[in-house]
């Protein structure tokens, strides 16, 4: 059987922690691999090869740790089709998707590309008399990412893409259920030119994590995953002493007015409520129409389109999505859509009941969808991360308003209308960090920033674009005066304007 290893000093190397994780296929429910987990040693090491590293990267100018970026995206745009199927072989979702998923981490890479113009200081000349200021981002040292299963292409490259391209260099430790495109990353980073020991890779479980979070050579940490989670590394990472971004779970809304194009908004939440599995944290699984009329229109709208909807194998060209990861979070799924069922609301269509025929075995589970969902059901009020849509009625543009912002999560929301007004008020009010206007799942490019509110985001700055460069630099403010006086007229005090 695959045997997938850590990644440390530019090379595979072998752990001894005698410790595994499976790596599934989702298709079939097969173990197709298995990953090492390392020991708090193990995660020390690559530790260790980062700091030297980063001694000698931090003294390589901007412009040549730029071209080094430009050289990992003609990699990563030559090996893409490879590297989507392994995605898809070890996730599970559709190989469209998983180009999806690499791409939008590439424009993170483009991003950073451009990094000798993001890192230019500020410069004032004659701020006093004969006296200049001027400011310079330089790099914290050795940062570090804890990366979700459900984009094991982008989100890694979100983070290692900035922190390298600033001077930093980085340990990943990715999910333990689709370890592989990760490790791929970091080989074509080296491929790339970036010195042995910029990017390391750890796979690993609590073990890693928590040895990562103590490490005192680790000055940052940037984590995607759950809110609970989410929660504990910022906590205990702060605590160390470390900067720490920490984005949690979601909830998101997409509020639907009744003067809204309804064809096309049910076409755009049926693809963000249903792609990739729905296991993305922008997807869009609570649907907020205003007005009965609406409603009953979006719920048989909805209901067409789920008849049309196909769920398939990772290669099959013609599915929407593919199997979920696990066959522990398919019975996650299933769990809450009981639950639903349990609180009242009403089940419209049940997707347990899914198998594809001749893959039995494997992780799908087919679209449900809730009608009559309710503030204050735990199936409103937790992330569910599956193919299942809510629909809650509202009656008023404020009723709809305050349920996206009173949730326990505020990463994004969408409204759908044709008024302007009512579109630019929403998005001054609204209670979320990320508003789509007619746009069901309102990522950023990469050159803006990316980070939810509440419990969606733990920590003071956001991941990539300029808030980014930010994270993974500390600014170093100069006050220089070049007098030419005799050394005798130099003054002890602090100077000032005068």
């Amino acid at each position: 059987m695959r045997e997938i290893t850590h990644f440390i000093d530019g090379a595979a190397f072998t752990g001894a922690s005698g410790r595994y994780g499976d790596v599934f296929n989702p298709n079939t429910g097969e173990v197709q691999a298995r990953v090492q987990l390392a020991t708090a040693d193990e995660v020390d090491r690559a530790v260790q090869s980062a700091v030297r590293a980063q001694q000698s990267w931090a003294l390589v100018n901007p412009q040549r740790r730029a071209r080094v970026m430009f050289e990992f995206k003609r990699l990563i745009e030559r090996d893409m089709d490879a590297l989507a199927e392994l995605l898809s072989s070890e996730h599970g979702k559709v190989i469209a998707d998983s180009k999806g998923d690499i791409q939008r981490g590439l424009e993170v890479i483009e991003f950073a590309c451009g990094i000798p113009h993001a890192l230019k200081g500020e410069y004032t000349e004659g701020a006093g008399p004969g006296i200049d200021v001027y400011s310079m981002r330089q790099p914290l040292g050795v940062a570090a990412g804890i990366t979700p299963f459900n984009f094991p292409g982008m989100i890694p490259m979100w983070m290692f893409g900035i922190a390298i391209a600033t001077g930093n260099t980085f340990i990943l430790k990715p999910s333990e259920k689709d370890p592989t495109v990760p490790v791929k990353l970091a080989e074509l980073m080296m491929e790339a030119g970036a010195p042995e020991g910029v990017l390391n890779v750890i796979h690993g479980d609590k073990v890693a994590v928590d040895a990562i979070l103590d490490h005192p050579d680790i000055k940052a940490v940037s984590f995607v995953g759950s809110s609970d989670i989410a929660h504990y590394v910022y906590s205990r990472g702060t605590a160390a002493g470390k900067r720490v971004q920490a984005m949690g779970g979601a909830k998101n809304h997409g509020i639907i007015l009744p003067d809204a194009d309804l064809e096309q908004a049910t076409k755009d939440i049926i693809g963000a409520a249903y792609g990739s599995a729905g296991e993305r944290c922008m997807a869009l699984p609570v649907v907020v129409p205003v007005g009965k009329k609406t409603a009953d229109e979006v719920r048989e709208r909805v209901l067409a389109e789920l008849e049309t909807l196909k769920v398939g194998i990772s290669t099959d060209a013609a599915a929407q999505y593919g199997p979920v990861v696990s066959a522990a979070h398919k019975q996650k799924i299933s769990d809450y859509i009981q639950m639903g069922v349990d609180e009242g609301a009403e089940l419209v269509v049940d997707g347990r009941g899914f198998q594809l025929q001749g893959y039995e075995k494997g992780f799908f589970i087919g679209p449900s969808l809730f009608d009559g969902v309710k503030k204050g059901m735990k199936t409103y009020n937790e992330e569910i991360f599956g193919p299942v849509l809510q629909i809650a009625r509202t009656e008023t543009f404020e009723e709809a308003l305050d349920l996206p912002s009173s949730h326990q999560y505020g990463n994004g929301v969408a409204i759908f209308t044709r008024n302007g007004r009512a579109a630019r008020e929403f998005a001054a009010r609204v209670q979320v960090g990320m508003v789509g206007i007619n746009v069901p799942i309102p990522v950023p490019v990469a050159y803006h920033t990316f980070g939810g509110w509440k419990r969606s985001a733990f920590g003071d700055v956001n991941q990539h674009g300029m808030e980014g460069v930010r994270f993974y630099t500390k600014t170093k403010t100069i006050t220089a005066r070049w007098p030419e006086g005799a050394v005798e007229d130099s003054a002890f005090v602090i100077p000032t304007m005068q």
